[in-house]
């Protein structure tokens, strides 16, 4: 597994520690070796160091990785740039056209979000081929637990997008007064319709940023081909 190098690896050091990490790295390493895992191990932390805790403005929180060949590379939402754009990033696109007037873009890697400091956190870190869910409960989300408590402390304006009831619980432990909050349902074609369209997180959240005295988040993702 790759490491976290950043500012984030000093709070998050004492999971480290913990009887439950050790079980995740064991099970972690021995799924690596005998399955098809994704995204590439040394993907796994992505989130973590595109997005320095000292940065981070924005929190996106995913379930798992993409299962398919080629698609995962540690950002949640995010696909790698030659790979199809997934059904719920489509929608993600709409509903950003819709908010901010952004062009739908023809690809799906959204690490220019990542390094403005939008934190793009799936709760689950790793996933076997074509089987969604399959790292579930193996300890990942203990892992992602902490690094949403360690978020709660950070004393400055946050904005946390939870699409879907997974996300939302995720960050119940979150009562920080300088963080706010946004719900929707999520966005796959299942319950776009039920309120994610037309939520308007991404213009909210600047409004939110810009009134703290944060810079507000650059939300389009430029043309890749010519």
């Amino acid at each position: 597994m790759s490491a976290i190098s950043n500012d984030w690896l000093k709070p998050l050091s004492s999971e480290f520690k913990k009887p439950y990490y050790k079980k995740l790295y064991d099970k972690v390493v021995e799924e690596y070796s005998t399955h098809q895992i994704f995204p590439p191990s040394d993907d796994i932390f992505n989130a973590f160091n595109y997005t320095p805790l000292s940065n981070v403005k924005v929190v996106i929180i995913g379930q798992d990785p993409y299962h398919n060949v080629g698609q995962a590379h540690g950002l949640c939402f995010s696909v790698k740039p030659d790979v199809e754009i997934p059904p719920s990033l489509v929608n993600i696109y709409k509903e950003l056209h819709d908010d901010l007037g952004c062009y739908i873009p023809d690809n799906g890697y959204l690490k220019k979000w990542a390094d403005q400091g939008v934190l793009m956190l799936n709760s689950v870190l790793t996933v076997r081929a074509h089987n969604a869910n399959s790292h579930q409960g193996i300890g990942w989300e203990e892992f992602t637990d902490a690094a949403i408590r360690i978020l709660n402390e950070q004393d400055r304006a946050i904005v946390y997008l939870l699409w879907g009831r997974p996300a939302q619980n995720k960050a119940a432990q979150v009562n920080n007064p300088k963080h706010l909050l946004l719900k929707a349902p999520h966005p796959s074609p299942l319950s776009a319709y039920r309120g994610f369209f037309g939520c308007k997180h991404f213009s909210i959240c600047n409004e939110f940023l810009k009134s703290n005295g944060e810079e507000p988040i650059d939300w389009q993702i430029e043309n890749i081909k010519k």
